[in-house]
């Protein structure tokens, strides 16, 4: 099994801490190899931001997503950028609240998950946790990461005094995908 995951968008939506998160909770909490890259612009909001991992059982002698199974897109841009490379019958999960059109790569037969992610974030109070509702939606989705290890992992990587709302974020990605 080699699971090849992209998460992208703008800097400052947090797709690499999420890249972190998810890379982190598979070494600590599975039994399954990982490897996460990260990159971004040299802007540290606004510009191209994009983490990649890679999630597999046996040795991961190349460390580099070629065409993701499975891509989080968070902002128009990153959505005609990678959707073309994803692979025939991937995920794609989108961001409604800034994704207003897909590119017409869609006849690879990809699964698409479209939810307004940055949306919900925001009716949670705070949009800055919009990476942690993808991270459920993500993890929920696919089932490549048990739900509680990746949970862990957010408790472990965010700032004290917002577990709580990191919490309620994961879990509404959770009830996301199961509503899909």
């Amino acid at each position: 099994m080699r699971v090849e995951l992209r998460l992208a968008g703008a800097g400052g939506q947090g797709l690499i801490t999420a890249g972190i998160i998810l890379a982190e909770a598979c070494a600590k909490y599975t039994d399954l190899n990982v490897a996460q890259t990260q990159s971004y612009g040299p802007e540290s909001r606004g510009g191209a931001s994009r983490a990649d991992v890679i999630i597999s059982s046996n040795e991961i002698d190349y460390p580099e997503v070629k065409a993701p199974d499975v891509l989080v897109v968070m902002t128009q841009e990153a959505a005609d950028k990678y959707i073309p490379g994803v692979k025939d019958g991937g995920t794609v999960i989108v961001d409604t609240t800034y994704v207003k059109q897909l590119p017409e790569a869609q006849s690879k037969g990809f699964k698409v998950i479209e939810f307004p992610i940055s949306g919900k974030a925001r009716e949670l109070g705070r949009e800055i946790v919009a990476n942690i509702v993808a991270l459920g939606l993500l993890t929920e989705a696919t089932g490549i990461v048990p739900n509680d290890a990746v949970m862990a992992g957010v408790l472990n990587r965010v700032p004290k005094g917002t577990e709580e709302l990191n919490k309620q974020a994961f879990a509404a990605g959770v009830e996301a995908a199961k509503g899909l």
